[in-house]
């Protein structure tokens, strides 16, 4: 059965086609880096997939690509929301926790800069400008958090097996169980109060 496309003006398209492509090129410049490190393309992908930030700017090549290319899936309201939502949380966590932990120059900084500070604020801005009003509901923020606990899980078994943690903040090494579960509660509570903000903010553009 052919996927359903949709109608989407000219504009709105050529626009997630530009975001596509500049959390492409991040990923890219990313990759190239990790590959020199690791000296193979799996060791190389194996290292980049430890990291949430890498994920989701993944899923916003293929949500934005595919809408670009006219696929009615990737722009449903709850699909922009979620994705919306998740980079907000990568570039809040990386500016409020993160920014000061480590030295990054050229392309590896380059990397940074387009992954934590330029797809974020380019997400939302889409979100604002192209999204459908008023179809987000309050049963939205939960199905969205799915993702960020999931990774939460996934990077937890990463590193109990290899002790390697992606993020100071959730290292059970260091910190303890109690810290680590007490710093992902806070977590998760933010991203789903900033979930129902988005819903009601969705419903007073919607007015």
């Amino acid at each position: 059965m052919a996927r359903t496309r949709t109608r989407l003006p000219a504009m709105a398209r050529a626009f997630a086609a530009f975001v596509a492509l500049v959390a492409l090129s991040g990923l890219a410049i990313q990759f190239a880096v990790s590959l020199e490190k690791a000296g193979s393309v799996a060791g190389a992908l194996w290292s980049m997939l430890r990291f949430f930030t890498i994920i989701s700017n993944a899923l916003v090549v293929l949500i934005f690509a595919a809408i670009a290319l006219g696929h009615a899936w990737a722009s449903r309201p709850v699909r922009l929301g979620g994705i919306t939502l998740t980079m907000a949380l990568v570039g809040i966590v990386y500016a409020t926790l993160l920014r000061n932990t480590e030295h990054l120059t050229g392309a590896a900084q380059l990397a940074n800069i387009l992954l934590h500070y330029v797809i974020p604020p380019l997400v939302a801005l889409y979100w604002l400008a192209c999204a459908p009003r008023g179809r987000l509901t309050l049963r939205n923020p939960p199905r969205w958090a799915a993702l960020p606990l999931a990774y939460f899980a996934y990077a937890l078994v990463r590193a109990a097996q290899d002790g390697r943690y992606p993020y100071p903040f959730i290292d059970v090494s260091r910190l303890g169980w109690p810290q680590v579960l007490g710093n992902a509660a806070a977590i998760a509570a933010a991203f789903l109060l900033a979930g129902y903000a988005l819903v009601w903010l969705d419903r007073r553009l919607a007015r």
